[in-house]
């Protein structure tokens, strides 16, 4: 069986292009993101597993949930996920769409762990070096985590650079095992 990044993905490809196309990239990003919090409303969930509705139905509840915040294409692109009974799919159809629309801006969201807070300048030096060494436009979520004892951990997709007290006396811990 399909995963569900498998079968969202060529809707989440499909609604990017149309959007790069139309020039509507921040404004699909916030219509996918505004659909995608409507379907994980515990409420709508159960109301799109239901058998008795029609697709067209579905479709329609969904719209009428967005009306006002939605253009055309994307209330034909909410029917064409109904017609394929995909609904469902649609937060993950949007994690995937900002995934694209990350990679097409150069930019990456990285995750920062640190033992204590950082100043700005900090950030901004942290970010400076990341962007540099990532080649893509850095933005820092920064996250406090006292057990770190020092330092910080920084996540960006695949790669992880463990610079904090914490992951360095378990690399030595590890080498004295040895």
């Amino acid at each position: 069986m399909a995963t569900n990044n498998t079968l969202a993905r060529p809707y989440a490809k499909a609604a990017f292009e149309h959007a790069s196309a139309s020039s509507a990239l921040d404004a699909w990003s916030g219509m996918l993101g505004l659909a995608a919090a409507a379907a994980n409303n515990e409420v709508f969930a159960q109301r799109v597993s239901n058998p008795a509705l029609t697709r067209e139905q579905k479709a329609n509840d969904l719209l009428m949930v967005c009306e006002g915040r939605i253009d055309e294409a994307f209330g034909n692109f909410v029917r064409t996920l109904a017609e394929n009974d995909r609904l469902p799919l649609i937060p993950v159809i949007a994690e995937l769409y900002e995934q694209f629309k990350a990679e097409h801006d150069r930019s990456i969201a990285v995750e920062v762990e640190s033992a204590f807070e950082l100043n700005d300048d900090q950030l901004k030096t942290l970010s400076t070096a990341l962007s540099k060494r990532l080649d893509r436009t850095v933005t820092p979520q920064v996250r406090i985590n006292p057990a770190l004892i020092g330092g910080v951990v920084v996540r960006a997709g695949d790669l992880v650079i463990d610079g904090s007290v914490r992951g360095k006396l378990a690399k030595l811990a590890e080498t004295l095992k040895s």
